[in-house]
């Protein structure tokens, strides 16, 4: 059902786009809302997406944002989005995509002892990430020249910041003997204990968050219509367990004392997968010791490449303004 559900969302916003598209082009050429004429531009946006979050990591000891990037993760984030813009220097965004993040211990290289603990915690996790935002674009050079009609530049600097919402679902990996690697939903395994009676300040996460989408980027009108974009695209959020990881291990007899027992036996195997044999006679993970990091909360990112499509007049604030105006016939000889 879930399934089903996701690809209903995400095909039912392309098919709502299209109608968009036609009823757009057939119609009026701005969209009114008073006295005020919106520019309207559709189109598409793809790029890689980067996870932020406890997993995973390079050598040395654990630090944020760019330097413990796995590139060998790296995913591809695909969408659409609808901007409406009163102005050429501020612009609404409404957008919605679909991208997958993922993180792992076992790819950590190690030339010393900072990252043995994160090598040796084993952990595994990736996810499916669905998200609609809701943004402001400003484009700094046109509002400073907003006054000379004259200014109208190919390519235009913008930045931009919004709210949106997201959903994911994580999941990891039991191994067994034979090397086959089987995955599971870790929500429901409350492997830090969420939800507990012996962890009353530990609440279930939920699935879907709120997230704060922020960036800026060039774009560059090909043509009167046509438009590019390169754009980084930042998302604050508020939850550290998109990974299903942020503070400590627990006793793993608490899985049998409040889950069912075909849930406890997989929690007890999946919350602690630690090697043995990276530091000789250590033991696996004992309760209370570090499991994640809660000062910090997991984010993603993307850098992405746009194809816009105005949907207006052929010369109305475009980069060719300025020669079709060059080449009108003159009133008089």
């Amino acid at each position: 059902m879930k399934h089903y559900l996701h690809y209903a969302i995400h095909n039912g916003f392309f098919t709502l786009l299209f109608i968009f598209f036609l009823s757009s082009t057939s119609n009026a050429q701005h969209f009114m809302i008073g006295d005020t004429r919106f520019k309207i531009e559709a189109g598409l946006n793809f790029g890689p997406t980067f996870f932020l979050g406890d997993l995973g990591g390079h050598r040395g000891k654990g630090t944020t944002f760019i330097k413990d990037l796995n590139l060998p993760l790296t995913k591809l984030m695909k969408g659409a989005f609808i901007s409406f813009s009163p102005s050429e220097w501020l612009g609404f965004r409404l957008a919605a995509q679909y991208t997958y993040v993922e993180g792992q211990d076992r790819i950590i290289k190690t030339d010393g002892r900072d990252e043995l603990y994160r090598k040796q915690r084993n952990l595994d996790f990736k996810s499916d990430m669905f998200e609609a935002y809701a943004a402001i674009e400003v484009f700094p050079l046109m509002m400073l020249n907003r006054n000379n009609e004259e200014y109208a530049p190919r390519l235009r600097p913008y930045v931009f910041a919004g709210v949106g919402m997201f959903t994911f679902n994580p999941k990891g990996t039991i191994t067994d003997q034979n090397g086959n690697e089987t995955w599971y939903e870790l929500q429901p395994l409350r492997t830090e204990g969420q939800g507990f009676k012996e962890y009353p300040s530990r609440k279930p996460y939920a699935l879907k968050q709120l997230n704060i989408p922020m960036g800026g980027g060039l774009k560059y009108f090909a043509t009167q219509k046509l438009n590019l974009s390169l754009e980084l695209l930042y998302r604050k959020t508020f939850t550290d367990y998109i990974d299903d990881l942020s503070t400590d291990y627990i006793d793993p007899n608490l899985f049998y004392q409040n889950l069912r027992p075909e849930r406890a036996i997989i929690a007890s195997q999946i919350f602690d997968k630690a090697f043995t044999s990276l530091v000789s006679g250590s033991p696996r993970f004992e309760p209370g010791l570090q499991r994640g990091n809660p000062k910090n909360m997991d984010a993603y990112f993307s850098f992405v490449l746009k194809l816009g499509i105005r949907l207006g007049d052929a010369f109305d604030g475009s980069p060719s303004r300025r020669g079709a105006g060059s080449t009108r016939c003159p009133a008089r000889f």
